[in-house]
C-alpha cells in the first residue's frame, strides 16, 4: 500500500536522483519541436479575447468610482494583458518540461488542490457582493484566486496517471470504475460545498469524460443508466429548484423557464434576477449577422451588469454579430479537434489522457458559458476561457496549454524514431 501511495509522488525520487547527480536537470526538458497549429489557435483566441476584454470592459471601468478601478477605463485590459504576458512566459516554459515530469508531481498537486478546496470552507476570501460564496482564498502575491481552477487540472492529472498506472484492470474489470466515480464524487462534493454550482457541474464533466478517455471498461446498461439518471437530475433541479437549491440559485432556474418558454416576466423579475439574462439577449439580438461594429455596443454602457466577466461573449455578439461570433466558436472547436490530436498521437496513456482532459475542459467551459449567455441553459455564473476578465484563471489555463504543447514535443520526438 506505501509504495503504491508513494508512486504518485514520484518528485521525491526525482529530487534525491538530481541532488545525488544520478540526473542531471537538463534531463528534465525536451527541446522537440512543439505543435504550431495548437499554438497558433491559442495565441489567436488569447489575442481576440484581450480585445473584445476590453471593448466590453472600458465603460464599466470609466464609471467605477472604487478605489481599486478608479475610473481607468484601462484598468481591466492592462491587468489582463500583463497576466497573459505571465501566462505566455509559463506556457512556452512549461512546454519545455518533459511530461514525466507533470507525471512525477501529480501526488503533489492533488494533495495541494484538496488541501486548498478544504481550507477555503473555513476562511474563504469573499468578494463584495458575493457574500453566499466561498470560492475564493487569497494568496500572497497572486492575490485571490478560485481553488477550483487548481482541482480541475489536478482531477486530470490524477486520473490519467492512476488510470495509465492501473490499465489492465481498467481494460478489464468493470468494478475499477467504481473508485474513480469515487474520486470524481469527493471533488465534485468539495466544490459543490463552495456554492459554486458552475464549478460542480465543470468538474463532473471532466471527470468522467476523462475516465473515458482512459479506456475503462463500461457496459452498456451503465450508458442508458447513467444517461437517464443524468435526465432525472436535470428534470429534478429544474423543476423542484426551490426545494432543493438556495434562493438565488432557484430564482434563477425559475427566470430561465420563463424565457425559455416566452412567458413574460414581471417588473420586478425584469429589473431585478431577470436583468442580466434580458440584457445579455437584448445584445445579441441586437448584432444581427455582422454587429454594430467594434466599440459600439449598447448593453455595455450600464445595461449589462459587468460585462468584462461571464457574459463578454454578449458584446461579441452584439459588435461582431451572428457570423464573426461563429467564426469564434469554430476556433473554440478547432483547438479542442487539435488537443485531441495531440492527446491520439502522444507516446503514454498519461500523455493522451492530459492533452484530451485539459482540450475537453476548455472546450465544455466554453459551450456551456455560451449556452448561459444565449439562456439555453441557467445562469451558472461561468467564465469564458481567453475572454473573460481573470488574472489568476488566465494565467492557470496559459499553464495547462503548455502542458498540452510538452505532450506535442513528446509526439512528434515519438514520431521522428518511428
Amino acid at each position: 500500500m506505501k509504495k503504491k501511495i508513494l508512486a504518485y509522488f514520484g518528485f521525491i525520487d526525482l529530487a534525491r536522483d538530481i541532488i545525488s547527480g544520478k540526473r542531471k536537470i537538463k534531463d528534465c526538458f525536451s527541446n522537440g519541436p512543439l505543435d504550431i497549429t495548437f499554438l497558433t489557435l491559442v495565441i489567436t483566441l488569447l489575442t481576440i479575447g484581450i480585445v473584445m476584454m476590453f471593448s466590453a470592459s472600458y465603460v464599466n471601468a470609466m464609471y467605477d468610482s472604487s478605489e481599486t478601478v478608479d475610473n481607468n477605463a484601462f484598468y481591466y485590459v492592462k491587468n489582463q494583458i500583463l497576466f497573459a504576458v505571465i501566462g505566455i512566459v509559463i506556457m512556452i516554459c512549461m512546454s519545455f518540461v518533459k511530461t514525466d515530469i507533470y507525471r512525477d508531481f501529480t501526488g503533489f498537486i492533488t494533495v495541494v488542490s484538496l488541501l486548498f478546496l478544504i481550507y477555503v470552507l473555513f476562511d474563504p476570501y469573499i468578494v463584495p457582493g458575493k457574500e453566499q460564496f466561498k470560492r475564493w482564498m487569497e494568496f500572497p502575491i497572486i492575490g485571490s484566486f478560485q481553488p477550483s481552477e487548481i482541482a480541475k487540472l489536478a482531477l486530470i492529472m490524477f486520473l490519467s496517471f492512476s488510470m495509465e498506472r492501473n490499465h489492465k484492470k481498467v481494460e478489464q474489470k468493470f468494478n475499477a470504475i467504481w473508485f474513480y466515480l469515487l474520486v470524481i464524487a469527493v471533488f465534485c462534493g468539495l466544490v459543490a460545498l463552495e456554492n459554486h454550482v458552475s464549478g460542480t457541474i465543470l468538474m463532473l464533466g471532466i471527470g468522467v469524460a476523462t475516465v473515458y478517455f482512459g479506456g475503462i471498461k463500461i457496459p452498456k446498461w451503465m450508458y442508458i443508466v447513467g444517461i437517464g439518471a443524468v435526465i432525472v437530475g436535470v428534470l429534478v433541479f429544474v423543476f423542484k429548484a426551490d426545494d432543493i437549491l438556495k434562493g438565488y440559485a432557484s430564482e434563477r432556474i425559475r427566470i430561465w423557464l420563463k424565457l425559455l418558454t416566452g412567458e413574460e416576466l414581471t417588473k420586478e423579475e425584469a429589473r431585478g434576477s431577470g436583468w442580466q439574462s434580458l440584457q445579455s439577449l437584448y445584445a445579441i439580438g441586437s448584432g444581427g449577422l455582422f454587429g454594430l461594429g467594434f466599440g459600439n455596443s449598447k448593453q455595455k454602457h450600464m445595461y449589462l451588469p459587468e460585462p468584462q466577466n461571464d457574459f463578454v461573449f454578449a458584446i461579441v455578439c452584439e459588435e461582431l454579430g451572428f457570423v464573426r461570433a461563429f467564426l469564434i466558436i469554430v476556433l473554440f472547436i478547432l483547438l479542442v479537434a487539435r488537443g485531441f490530436v495531440i492527446g491520439l498521437r502522444a507516446r503514454t496513456r498519461f500523455e493522451a489522457m492530459l492533452a484530451m482532459g485539459i482540450s475537453f475542459q476548455v472546450g465544455l467551459q466554453a459551450a456551456l458559458n455560451i449556452a448561459v449567455v444565449t439562456s439555453t441553459i441557467p445562469n451558472t455564473g461561468i467564465s469564458l476561457p481567453f475572454f473573460s476578465y481573470g488574472g489568476t484563471s488566465l494565467v492557470m489555463l496559459l499553464a495547462e496549454m503548455g502542458m498540452v504543447l510538452a505532450v506535442s514535443r513528446n509526439s512528434e520526438r515519438k514520431n521522428k524514431n518511428v
